[in-house]
């Protein structure tokens, strides 16, 4: 019954070509030039059968927090899964770490997703568009987007010649956050350049509680601060268009650095004695992390006639060290003579090349293949041992067809063929083994602990596919539906892994014979906007069959402070959820909108939740809205999470109280935007089920008051 959907697309995909219509009329492929930005949602919306949230300035700007990942937390489905107040990385619908792609540029963003304290390095300043696809998107992005996908988009050209720029300052009270970005850009004739320089640095951030209780160890927090959090963030950014005729080209160069400090205990065992006050909230005490991702890209698109052709190119460098005084959990190992407290270090080189090519055969038929290639190599260093060194080499082919069978309802299908190459390296820990052998364990022993990942070397091979519609039985109403089939592939860590992991004090363990994941999934979607109200309800569901987890085996590790073995298995697991809002306007300038949202997962095989599964929510805002003035309250209501994993903590439910305003006022020949918001006003303690700080019962940042000042400025150019 599951796989008689593939005969189904191959029928939709093949009968497309038969039944395409060749009428001339005007092509709906030259909208990506000249749409404006206003209209831009809408047709995002209209021509996808996934449930998409575009947001845009207005969005970006009332929920900036400095931390991109953060301000899409406010979007029903989409959540923050937060290491302090410096990382984070997001999650859709359950789904996070290399399940969910981040695409800037038409290029994934490659780092180290896979590790709960690693977050994505990107300048929140710099964006200016971003697209959620919530769901299955392995269609249009392969491997590594079963869960959704992020499209971060900055915003296009201005239509006359002019000189053109913006300066915007922030600053945070919870731990004293100072930030500016400059940007300054040229528009003439069929050149746009622009260049962006962002820093920022704040302290450690304000919990509000004096202890915390970790392992039954009671630890102070002086001054209800959170000692050696503090860290800083710099990011460049250049970009250069050109566009002539039916020719339009990109070249992108970004480079975003950041160093922060990691709370003492979250990368080794908690000491009351480093916790005492420094007298110093800024400075970065070991441990700490840093990373610097460089990221070139090109975009080339041109149009023959009916015919438009996408060619992207990427090139990616993230280098990522965590830093700790050595310390050894068996005393044969002695301190590196170079850099002896550097643990961990990754370095990731990542190629990628695109290539689709649309046709449109008129108003009603429209064809996408396309292919993409991807290498990566991966390089490691340091007295610890985490990730194995690999390379990886993927390539996908595909098809999308796209029928306007009316006015009112459109379908839309397609499939896609993934193959990837993944080969890497054994380790093998002579520390280890010298341990082993003075606590004279035996040969089978050793070879089951000192070699800290086994080499492997495997093929993978995988399709997906997806099948929906979208119909407009009313111009108030839009109906959605899709069915999709994707995939992902394993990961090195999963295959190849063996022993501690530092940030989850566990004993990991790969297993090489894992199969690539394979799910399917099915969204549905109803929209209903009339008259200032607007209703949007979107249930899903997901059935995998071969899902992969870390699994409790019960066996007890010999490593000193790792506890028994986790080993990554595979097991059928289902999600189910919604979001939903409603929002109504009354009274000229009044606003209220309520969202909320839901998700449930389920490991069949152990009747037991998935880890990281995010609580349900519920935002209550009432905004007042004038020409250049906008004020709003919101009471967030996150319930308890009691669903949990094996040896995952529950988490409290608990409320929040928000506020905040923003205003356009006229100085000189221009209008500075201020933005002032309020995070948490009743300083209340709480915890957040998602955030790395969470096992050690660290509460979330207290009460912030939060300024956004940005000044536009221009001159046109005769």
């Amino acid at each position: 019954m599951r796989s008689g959907i593939i005969p189904v697309m191959l029928m939709f995909v093949f009968a497309s070509s038969l039944w395409a219509q060749t009428a001339d009329t005007v092509m709906t492929g030259t909208l990506d030039e000249v749409v404006v930005s206003g209209s831009y949602k809408k047709m995002e919306v209209l021509n996808t059968v996934q449930q998409v949230e575009v947001v845009e300035e207005p969005f970006l700007r009332e929920h900036f927090t400095g931390n991109l990942t953060q301000t899409l937390g406010h979007i029903p489905g989409v959540h923050s899964m937060d290491i302090g107040a410096g990382f984070s990385k997001p999650m859709i619908r359950g789904m996070g770490f290399n399940r969910i792609s981040v695409v800037q540029n038409g290029i994934k963003q490659e780092g180290q997703q896979w590790g709960a304290d690693h977050g994505l390095e990107i300048d929140a300043f710099s964006v200016g568009r971003v697209t959620v696809r919530k769901g299955p998107s392995s269609l249009l992005y392969g491997s590594d987007a079963m869960g959704g996908t992020i499209e971060i988009e900055r915003l296009p050209a201005p239509i006359d010649d002019q000189w053109l720029g913006e300066v915007n300052l922030l600053g945070k009270s919870v731990n004293n956050t100072l930030g500016a970005s400059l940007m300054l850009g040229l528009k003439r004739k069929a050149w746009f350049t622009t260049l962006r320089y962002s820093e920022q640095h704040f302290g450690d951030y304000h919990i509000p509680t004096d202890t915390v209780v970790y392992l039954t160890q009671r630890l102070p927090i002086e001054k209800q601060s959170l000692k050696n959090t503090a860290g800083f963030e710099r990011d460049a950014n250049w970009d250069l268009d050109y566009r002539k005729g039916r020719y339009y080209g990109n070249l992108s160069v970004s480079d975003a650095y950041q160093k922060v400090g990691f709370f003492a205990g979250a990368h080794g065992i908690p000491d009351a004695e480093i916790l005492h006050d420094d007298g110093d909230s800024r400075n970065i005490d070991l441990p700490y992390s840093w990373v610097n991702h460089l990221k070139v890209t090109s975009h080339h698109q041109y149009g023959f006639g009916r015919l438009f052709g996408y060619l992207d190119l990427g090139f990616q460098n993230n280098h990522r060290e965590e830093w700790s005084y050595f310390h050894t959990h068996y005393g044969t190992q002695i301190p590196p003579e170079k850099d002896p407290n550097k643990e961990l270090q990754f370095s990731l080189n990542t190629y990628s090349a695109s290539l689709k090519v649309k046709r449109f055969c008129s108003n009603n038929w429209e064809y996408t293949v396309g292919l993409d290639l991807q290498y990566q190599k991966n390089t490691i260093d340091g007295y610890s041992f985490l990730l194995p060194e690999y390379d990886r080499f993927t390539s996908g082919v595909l098809w999308l067809s796209k029928w306007k069978a009316s006015d009112k309802l459109s379908l839309s299908g397609g499939l896609r063929y993934d193959y990837g190459h993944l080969d890497i390296s054994a380790f093998k820990d002579v520390y280890l083994e010298q341990y082993l052998t003075d606590q004279h364990y035996g040969a089978d022993v050793l070879e089951d602990y000192e070699w800290r990942s086994y080499a492997v070397e495997r093929d993978f091979g995988d399709v997906s596919g997806s099948i929906g519609c979208v119909w407009n039985p009313t111009k108030s109403q839009l109906v959605k539906v899709n069915v999709g089939r994707s995939f992902r592939l394993p990961g090195a860590n999963e295959l190849a892994s063996n022993g501690m992991h530092h940030g989850t004090f566990r004993h990991e363990q790969g297993d090489a014979s894992l199969s690539t994941e394979k799910g399917w999934q099915m969204d549905l979607s109803y929209t209903y906007v009339h008259k200032g109200i607007c209703f949007i309800f979107s249930p899903f569901g997901s059935w995998f069959n071969n899902y992969i987890y870390l699994k409790p085996t019960g066996e007890w590790s010999i490593l000193p402070h790792t506890g028994q073995i986790y080993r990554y298995s595979q097991a059928e697991v289902t999600f189910i959820g919604a979001e939903a809002e409603f929002s109504v306007d009354f009274l000229r300038y009044l606003n209220y909108k309520i969202a909320g949202e839901y998700v449930h997962s389920r490991n069949r095989e152990e009747q037991l939740p998935l880890p990281f599964s995010p609580p349900a929510s519920m935002r209550n805002t009432l905004t007042w809205k004038a020409k250049k003035f906008k004020v709003f309250a919101q009471w967030q209501a996150v319930m308890a999470q009691d669903e949990v994993s094996r040896n995952e903590e529950t988490t409290p439910g608990h409320n929040l109280w928000n506020m905040g305003a923003s205003a356009n006022v006229p100085l000189f020949k221009t209008k500075v935007e201020l933005t002032l918001s309020a995070q948490n006003l009743l300083n209340e303690k709480y915890y957040n089920h998602l955030s790395f700080y969470r096992k050690m019962e660290i509460p979330e940042p207290g009460r912030n008051f939060q300024l956004l000042i940005k000044v536009p400025f221009k001159s046109s150019i005769k």
